[in-house]
C-alpha cells in the first residue's frame, strides 16, 4: 500500500534514489526553490535515500549555491517535523 506523505508516495522509491528533474516534473505546484526544498525535505522524509542534482532549477529565487542547499534540506529532511 502507497502511503502518501507531503506529496511524495512510497510506491516511488525503487532504488532509493530521487532526480531533481522527477519532482519538478512530478508537482507542477512547485513555484519556487523555498517550495521545492520543502518537497525535497518530503522525498527524505518519505524515504528516499540519495538525491541527485541533474537539473539546476530555474526559478527566479535559485540561490547560486543551490546545490548545497537542497542537499542539506535533503539530509535533514527526515528529521524534520515541519
Amino acid at each position: 500500500m502507497a502511503e502518501e506523505r507531503r506529496g511524495v508516495t512510497d510506491r516511488d522509491l525503487g532504488d532509493g534514489l530521487v532526480k531533481v528533474s522527477d519532482l519538478i516534473i512530478q508537482h507542477p505546484e512547485v513555484q519556487s526553490f523555498e517550495d521545492l526544498k520543502r518537497l525535497v525535505a518530503a522525498a527524505a522524509a518519505s524515504g528516499y535515500r540519495f538525491l541527485q542534482f541533474d537539473v539546476k532549477p530555474e526559478f527566479v529565487d535559485t540561490p547560486r549555491n543551490w546545490d548545497l542547499a537542497l542537499e542539506a534540506v535533503f539530509y535533514r529532511g527526515d528529521r524534520t517535523t515541519s
